[in-house]
This record gives C-alpha cells, structure tokens and sequence, in this order.
C-alpha cells in the first residue's frame, strides 16, 4: 500500500468517526496464552500467528525463546512507530528512517514474589519505561520531527496505556481439572 493508499484510508476512517463517534469504540482481538509446560508459554492471535516464550535459564526457562517482558516493549515499540508513521503520512511528511527502541528496567525481585529489606513487596512492574526514536526526513526541522513523534505518541494505545497506568481487571473462570 502506498502512502497516498494509506492517507486515504486514515481520512476515510475519519470522515467516518467524525459522523459516527460509536463506531470509533470497539473490542480489540484477544491474545490467549496457553502454558506448554514448565515456564514456556505459546500465545495465539485469532487469526492463527503463534507467539511463543520462556524464561531466561537462570528462572526455570530454557532460554532459548523471548520472554513476555521483550513482548511488552515489542509491542510498545511497533505500536509507536506505527502511529508515529501514520501521522507522518497525515502530515505529507515524508520519513527516511523511523526506528524505534523501547527499554525498561525491571526489579526481579519483583517477578519471584519478594519483599525489599523494608519487608515491603517489589512491584513486579518495569521501574521505568524509555522509547528512544530515531528519525529522518529530509527538509523537516528537528522541532516538526519532535512534534510528529509527541502526536504520534500520544495517538498510540500501548506507550497511552503504560502512560496511564492503566487499570487491568483480572477474571478468573475455574474449569476444574
């Protein structure tokens, strides 16, 4: 699909929301994650694509897969580089180069479940979160690039959602053995 393609494709879509909000609020494909023994981990997208993880060798993996914390910032980074292109597109900004790394700092303390020397629980939480975007486009100021990637931030569900500390709600069905 060309550029032209998708910047017809992202008007239309809002010439569409703007007449119909309702339409804009929809439920998201899930992702079912299904245990395949010891720490691995295979997830599944409705339409078929297989995932699978482990845990790094010293926590019981094999070490041989990515874990679901590289999934995390794997999803974080493609989600804002996705949005920080479509709003590129939008803008007739023409890009070069778009890369985007995510990193995090995580306590494991946190993932086995311990408490830190003032007996309070570790989050097992990231204690930071960093995307760091390299981009090119030729002719456009450092300070238009830095305003496309704040936009196409903030347009993005996944870097919106680790912003905003979303609240997950967590339901357990029991189906017996």
């Amino acid at each position: 699909m060309t550029t032209r393609d998708i910047a017809a494709s992202l008007h239309r879509a809002q010439t569409v929301l703007q007449r119909h909000p309702e339409m804009g609020l929809h439920d998201d494909t899930p992702a079912t994650a299904r245990w395949q023994g010891g720490t691995r981990v295979a997830t599944r997208h409705g339409n078929g694509t297989e995932v699978a993880s482990d845990m790094p060798a010293e926590l019981g993996g094999t070490g041989d897969l990515i874990t679901p914390g590289w999934l995390f910032r794997a999803g974080l980074a493609s989600c804002a580089a996705t949005t920080i292109a479509m709003a590129a597109i939008e803008q007739g900004i023409v890009l070069t180069q778009l890369e985007v790394l995510a990193r995090s700092r995580t306590d494991t303390r946190g993932l086995l479940g311990m408490a830190d020397a003032g007996g309070v629980r570790v989050a097992a939480a990231p204690q930071d979160v960093q995307l760091l975007v390299r981009i090119a486009a030729p002719g456009v100021s450092s300070q238009r690039l830095r305003a496309l990637v704040e936009e196409g931030c903030c347009r993005s569900p996944v870097p919106s959602a680790v912003q905003g500390a979303l609240a997950l709600d967590v339901q357990v069905e029991d189906i017996g053995a």
